[in-house]
């Protein structure tokens, strides 16, 4: 249930909130558009108003703080702010737990996978208000600092806030409006408003309806009348405080603007079906008790002591506390586990009964009778002794059979008897104590007023169920004096919230006499209503703790009410559902039945309700933390960024999937950058506002290619998985409502750079005008730092949380390999020489090596090893390991020895070693690779050639080196002319690529335009990587290859569009882009555009071939039509449906007269039409007549069957597919009739 804070409220004090009119909201617009029926407004477009008058008081506060901090007027006292953020902290935190309590649950119920999501952001909310208020309640001095990092965490908060109530208006909401009938939603939000806490609501509703504009206002009221029960007490008391109507602590903003709707409106209060009655606000001055006209004397009847109520609640307690600790005995004798749900009931209701006691002595009496007296301890205490016992309980009943019964007998007892004696010690404290001290200091009246006060705590339905409960324990002049206190205490205003909780008291009551005629001298519900003909004849209070078959019929709403509402929830039914079913058990003691005699008043209904899960216990125990704990830590630590995912992974097993997760450590390092260096943008360094508008730019781009890996690979593959659905659909709303904080961080950073250039240039006259509005915009990017850093840690904190688990629990290695691969497949060369160096530098060497050696794993089929350590000097040394020689045939004999050096202990000489083997030590290490069986085939194969021709091939490596040393003496030998791709444009470049300079051989020093032209007048291959020099071709120097031109006179004249510093490659035409995993130059736009890398196949595809057959390493092979390496070729290659691979342009000749792989004989597309005319040849075609009866024996090549066909000397049909495909293994000589047989 929805609890308050003690430290929240003042007794008696005001609290000041934002007034006025707001844009109306449109419910039929964009996400809200499903609110709206046909007929009428959906009951959950109450919500929507509540989200407006929440963020109005945010931006309020926020506006209000900024005004404090820039030295503006308007910001108000610090008094006045903390009192309106106490205000919102309570409000907001009673309409999360509601939400928690009724709402999630329900959902939850028919759409699984939504409402846990939003119960965490609910904690993370409370972290924010708890760290805000931390600074509020420090001593805050006027320096602009405290002021500025006041509006930068409420900036903070308000981004938080608002973003959880859009997701939920376009996730939540709709599900709500689609998955429950217009009666089902009624019920769920009257369910919500009864779990908020009495005193509350009469703020809540009155601070609404100010909050709305008149329009909005009236549709509120419209589907009010649709949520509440049509009984005329509840909508007096529900509507009482909507228009207004004062209680204590009300606050008078609040009542103003009430009282002036009230008289603007017009309309009056439907307190029936039928008719209206007039304005809350007026008729609770005519509606009053008529307590003076009964003529009672209260001054002869009351007690002098009503703070000794006190200990009538410290029995009951003490006696249901005794029961339960009995009852657990009862169940270790009797060893009987098989339904403990009666004794969990029991324990859930006493538990909400001593909570919510706990937190009405801290909030309203301890406060009044001793500012420093305070229980708050033992009262938390408590609250976690019975959230532990209900544990163990909750583990009873799943463990079942495989429990072991002595253990579990003996802590039962053993948790009974402890909160037994705790509580015990708890209350005679508390009876020594305070009650002394407030029967000294308070008159009789103040005492009243506290008792009364402490009860509004408790929310409606809790109330509906505990009166009775408590009545019951008591004597009848307890009882009597108990309510006769109630009575005299309550404001005038409460008439008929008063009478409501008299005739839920006198349902503790078995017998016929009404206990407030008695308490006050006549029955208050008769009292107030006059007659009973105004409302729905009710039958008796107390009868409604019967059953539903035992009511009687007069009870039942009419039938057009029963068309529109088949859920009765306000049709004089009290104590129902798990707790108040308890209640009506040990009140009633037998099922006798009570006559209709005593307090007619109307039961909520909600206790009935079986659209949710109660989980008030859990609910109140958490708003006690919050309340009274100060600054709880989660371990996202929004304000302190020192988590350690190390720590969370502790006793589980290393995941692939858990090192992608490494990014949120470095994406929180980053964050926490943003949010402590936004604070020097005051300064006006520019030099600093470059810099710091560098790291943000470098955090922006590598969190959107995470998100984007997220949004595309992981949350598709977890909502793959049938019982995970909806899972990710709250965190893809986090990522654009992320995108869009980042935007907005960027203009605000352009912005303020150009105020800085303008104080540069500004006259005197302006520059303080220019200067304030400087202020103004760093203290409004400060905040929106904060913003950023909060809500992002908040979403990765609640991915690690929530989704982490899941891929344990569903996914196995091989499958989380393949998802890490998936997002390293579609990453960019570009992205990655950013994010890893970032990353790492944000991680332990341990968590490094592990992070390393998860991507190798992954990509373990090629180069990214090759690649990595090319341009990386900080690649771990423990996870460095040598490419697999496979892995090198793309690059050459020149690289051999760089790729396979430590690759294994198998022999791996170098070039330099050759000269110094003779022959037979040669041979011998020939015949110890050859019987290597640990060595792959196609590796050895490489080896023993390599080995067999490697005097030839060194003879070869040394020459050229050779001449090149030869030809180094004078530049005039290298042809240092430019060449040209269009010689009358004088365009520059070659037949094979636009580019403007010459690439120096490395091999023969000679200079040449690309590597196509050096082999192709060469007898050897250029190693292109090798390249270290390069010439202008302008100015025709020779210098460090690079992207551009060196040379003064040039003036950076680029050398192509393109460059690759890897590949040594250069194009000033096409689109190219670096894959890190083929370690090549390819055409296209670049991985995760246009096309992604497969793992498996180790070839670059198109993303519309995303759901491709693998093969792997399926590129590494010849073209098998033209024999060329189709890994490394710069010709476009075609992917057949069974696998395999050749050039387009092979394809294209291959085709015009085949249709079969030329490797694996597969039709190499669909034939269909093709079959279908060899259908229509065959038919009209007649075979001699020793050949028609004759039967062949074939096997299909499509789908490996075997069959029999009837004979013909060139087209054979499968009898199964209808393929031509096949070929025959077996002619029949003997005639007959074919008949195709499955082998």
């Amino acid at each position: 249930m929805a609890t308050p804070f003690s430290s929240l409220e003042t007794a008696g004090g005001c609290v000041a909130v934002m007034a006025g009119p707001l844009n109306p909201i449109d419910p039929s617009t964009s996400s809200k558009s499903c609110l709206k029926n046909s007929d009428c407004k959906s009951p959950i477009l109450i919500f929507l108003f509540f989200h407006k008058a929440i963020r109005a008081e945010l931006d309020a506060l926020h506006r209000a703080a900024v005004a404090r901090a820039t030295n503006r007027d308007g910001g108000g006292d610090v008094s006045s702010l903390l009192q309106r953020y106490h205000f919102l902290r309570t409000i907001y935190k009673h309409h999360c737990n509601a939400e928690d309590e009724v709402i999630f649950p329900a959902l939850d119920i028919v759409v699984k996978n939504v409402a846990h999501t939003y119960f965490l952001e609910h904690e993370g909310e409370s972290v924010l208000f708890d760290q805000l208020f931390e600074l509020l309640n420090s001593k805050m001095e006027d320096e602009e600092s405290c002021w500025r990092e006041l509006a930068s965490r409420t900036r903070a908060l308000q981004t938080s806030i608002s973003q959880h109530m859009s997701k939920e208006e376009e996730q939540v909401f709709p599900l709500l409006a689609e998955k429950f009938t217009f009666e089902e939603q009624a019920s769920l939000v009257w369910q919500f408003l009864c779990s908020i806490p009495v005193d509350m609501m009469a703020e809540f509703l009155p601070w609404l309806s100010s909050s709305i504009s008149s329009e909005e206002h009236q549709d509120m009221r419209k589907c009010l009348c649709k949520i509440v029960p049509k009984e005329k007490l509840l909508r007096q008391v529900i509507f009482g405080w909507m228009e207004g109507v004062k209680m204590p602590g009300t606050c008078k903003n609040c009542k103003d603007n009430s009282k002036d709707r009230c008289q603007t409106s017009g309309s009056s209060i439907l307190i029936s079906q039928t008719e209206e009655g007039p304005c809350a606000c007026v008729s609770s001055k005519a509606g009053k008790r008529k307590q003076v006209e009964i003529g009672y004397d209260h001054a002869n009847s009351a007690v002098s002591c009503p703070i000794d109520e006190i200990l009538l609640w410290h029995n009951a307690i003490r006696q249901e506390l005794n029961d339960i600790a009995e009852a657990a005995r009862k169940i270790q004798l009797a060893g009987d586990f098989s339904d403990l749900s009666e004794f969990n009931k029991r324990l859930q209701f006493i538990a909400e009964v001593c909570i919510f006691h706990g937190i009405a002595e801290d909030k309203v009496v301890f406060p009044a009778v001793d500012a420093e007296l305070s229980f708050a301890q033992e009262h938390a205490e408590e609250v976690i002794q019975f959230n532990n016992l209900r544990c163990l309980i909750e583990s009873i009943q799943s463990s079942g059979a495989n429990s072991s019964s002595a253990q579990f007998y003996e802590e039962l007892c053993l948790h009974a008897d402890h909160i037994m004696d705790s509580i015990q010690k708890h209350f005679h404290n508390e009876e020594s104590q305070v009650i002394p001290l407030a029967r000294r200091h308070f008159s009789p009246q103040r005492q009243r007023e506290l008792m009364y006060q402490s009860l509004l705590v408790m929310p409606l339905k809790l109330i509906e169920c505990v009166l009775p409960w408590l009545v019951g324990t008591l004597s009848e002049e307890e009882a009597r004096l108990f309510l006769q206190n109630m009575q005299l205490a309550a404001p005038l205003s409460d008439s008929a919230l008063v009478t409501l909780f008299s005739g839920w008291a006198c349902k503790g009551r078995s017998t016929d006499v009404c206990l407030s005629s008695i308490a006050i001298g006549s029955c208050p519900a008769r009292a107030l209503n006059g007659t009973q003909k105004d409302i729905i004849k009710p039958s008796c209070a107390c009868t409604s703790l019967c059953s539903a078959e035992e009511r009687p019929a007069a009870v039942q709403e009419d039938e057009a009410d029963n068309s529109r509402r088949p859920f009765k929830r306000g049709n004089l039914v009290s104590c129902e559902g798990s707790d108040a079913t308890y209640c009506t058990r040990k009140l009633n003691g037998d099922k006798s039945s009570f006559s209709n005699q005593s307090c007619c008043v109307p039961g909520l209904g909600v206790n009935a309700s079986n659209l949710g899960v109660s989980n008030s216990l859990a609910a109140s125990k958490s708003l006690r933390s919050l309340a009274f704990n100060p600054a709880p830590s989660l371990n996202s630590s929004l304000f302190s960024w020192e988590t350690d995912l190390s720590s969370a992974e502790n006793g589980f097993v290393s995941r692939p999937i858990d090192n992608i997760f490494k990014f949120h450590k470095a994406i929180r390092k980053d964050l926490e950058y943003l949010d402590v260096e936004s604070g020097k943008l005051n300064d006006c360094n520019e030099s600093f506002i470059r810099q710091f508008t560098g790291r943000f730019r470098l955090l922006w781009g590598l969190y959107k290619a995470h998100s984007n890996a997220e949004d595309d690979i992981v949350f598709p593959a977890l909502e793959s998985k049938e019982t995970l659905h909806n899972v990710s659909h709250s965190y893809t709303l986090d990522h654009k409502q992320e995108e869009r904080l980042f935007e907005d961080i960027s203009s605000a950073l352009s912005e303020l750079t150009q105020l800085h250039a303008c104080l540069n240039t500004t006259n005197v006259s302006h520059i303080s005008d220019t200067m304030r509005k400087y202020n103004e915009k760093a203290t409004k990017l400060q905040g929106m730092c904060k913003s950023i850093r909060v809500t992002l840690d908040q979403h990765v904190y609640r991915e690690e949380l929530e989704l982490w688990p899941l891929f344990d629990r569903h996914f196995s290695v091989e499958e989380q390999d393949r998802i890490v691969g998936q997002i390293i497949g579609t990453t960019g060369a570009e992205v990655l020489q950013s994010m890893l160096p970032w990353v790492t530098s944000a991680l332990t060497q341990e968590e490094q090596n592990k992070m390393m050696d998860t991507w190798k794993q992954a990509t373990k089929n090629t180069m990214f090893t090759e690649w990595l350590n090319e341009w990386w000097e900080g690649t771990p040394t423990s996870s460095v390991h040598a490419t697999t020689s496979e892995s090198c045939i793309s690059l050459g004999t020149d690289d051999i020895h760089d790729s396979i050096d430590h690759s294994d202990k198998t022999f791996k000489p170098g070039w330099k070693d050759i000269f110094r083997m003779n022959q037979n030590e040669l041979e011998g290490e020939i015949r110890k690779v050859s019987r290597d069986s640990t060595l792959d085939p196609r590796r050895k194969a490489y080896l023993l050639q390599n080995l067999m021709t490697s005097r030839w091939i060194a003879a070869q490596q040394k020459s050229p080196q050779a001449r090149t040393d030869e030809g180094s003496s004078g530049e005039d030998l290298l042809e240092c002319v430019p060449s040209f791709r269009d010689p009358e444009k004088e365009v520059f470049g070659c037949e094979h690529y636009k580019r403007n300079c010459k690439l120096r051989a490395a091999c023969c020093g000679k200079l040449y335009t690309c590597r196509f032209c050096h082999d192709k007048v060469s007898d050897h291959s250029m190693d292109r990587k090798a390249t270290a020099e390069m010439m202008c071709m302008r100015c025709l120097k020779i210098q460090p290859v690079g992207r551009i031109c060196t040379t003064p006179s040039c003036g950076g004249f680029s050398m192509a569009k393109y460059y690759c510093g890897i590949c040594k490659f250069f194009d000033d035409e096409r689109t190219v882009y670096h894959c890190p995993f083929c370690n090549l130059c390819r055409l296209g736009s670049g991985l995760g555009v246009d096309f992604f890398h497969c793992m498996k196949c180790n070839c670059c595809l198109a993303m519309k071939l995303a759901d491709h057959q693998c093969r792997e390493k399926g590129l590494e092979a010849n073209c098998p039509i033209c024999c060329d390496f189709l890994f490394t070729s710069n010709e476009s290659v075609r992917a057949l449906p069974c696998g395999h691979f050749m050039h387009s342009a092979c394809f294209q000749a291959y085709t015009c007269s085949h249709y079969i792989c030329p490797i694996c004989c597969k039709s190499l597309g669909d034939m269909t039409v093709y079959f279908g005319m060899l259908d229509a040849l065959l038919a009209s075609e007649v075979l001699p007549e020793e050949y028609r009866d004759r039967c062949q024996d074939i096997l299909c090549n499509d789908c490996d069957k075997k069959g029999t066909a009837p004979f013909h000397w060139l087209y054979h049909k499968c009898g199964f597919c209808g393929s031509y495909n096949t070929r025959v293994i077996k002619v029949d000589s003997v005639t007959g009739n074919c008949s195709t047989s499955n082998q």
